[in-house]
């Protein structure tokens, strides 16, 4: 299998660990950005994986240069990782997480490269 890309917009901050939001409003932005990465994977032709583990790429363009710790935006695509799983057919425990900085772009974007392994 290749390396298959999906492209996902900058995740929502109710979604950072240090956010302080209400748990109904975290809960409903966690369930979008999982439906959201459901649909971008479909619509990058990704489906399921017969593979033991996957290799996951996280490309992070954020929108502007403030600075972020890379460990708050791992944390802020976790539901991304959840609804990249339930399309490939993986638990997201076996997926090997390699995080990279991407140059900032308009609007910020996650990419997220898939390898089987």
């Amino acid at each position: 299998m290749s390396a298959l890309s999906v492209d996902l917009p900058w995740p929502s901050h109710t979604l950072h660990p240090n956010a302080r939001v209400h748990w109904a409003r975290k809960a409903k932005a966690t369930k979008a950005a999982k439906l959201a990465a459901g649909i971008a994977a479909r619509k990058a032709q990704v489906s399921r994986i017969d593979a033991e583990a996957l290799k996951v790429t996280a490309i992070f363009s954020p929108p502007d240069n403030r600075v972020r710790d890379i460990d708050g935006m791992l944390s802020s695509i976790k539901a991304y990782l959840d609804g990249i799983s339930a399309v490939v057919g993986i638990d997201d425990s076996k997926f090997n997480i390699e995080l990279c900085r991407g140059l900032p772009v308009k609007g910020g974007n996650v990419r997220l490269i898939l390898e089987a392994l």
